[in-house]
């Protein structure tokens, strides 16, 4: 499985911007799928996950209310609706699938097996 990220930019707070992530494969509508990011010297940190269904979805708390993750199957896309942005959610932000049908909520990184390259995330005060 490939990931490809996009969507990333600079953007005011109180801002949005929607990033997707293009799946290569034909499992994809098979898989969970994640968004995590990472800010400049801090470790990745969970963001938002979603089933294959598109059923379930999983968020941080830091985002909850103001970040919407979806995927369409027909077109091997995820994407993360980012609203009210804050200056601390700036990081780059990467996308992940797991080979499971639901994100393991147990497991630090959800259970994601795939990582795609990331996509920064600049959001200015």
């Amino acid at each position: 499985v490939q990931l490809q990220a996009s969507g990333g930019g600079l953007v005011q707070a109180g801002g949005s911007l929607r990033l997707s992530c293009a799946a290569s494969g034909r499992t994809f509508s098979s898989y969970a799928m994640g968004w995590f990011r990472q800010a400049p010297g801090k470790e990745r940190e969970f963001v938002a996950a979603i089933s294959w269904s598109g059923g379930s979805t999983y968020y941080a708390d830091s985002v909850k209310g103001r970040f919407t993750i979806s995927r369409d199957n027909a077109k091997n896309t995820v994407y993360l609706q980012m609203n009210s942005l804050k200056p601390e959610d700036t990081a780059v932000y990467y996308c992940a699938a797991a080979t499971i049908a639901t994100p393991d909520i147990n497991s630090g990184d959800y259970g994601m097996d795939y990582w795609g390259k990331g996509t920064q995330v600049t959001v200015s005060s």
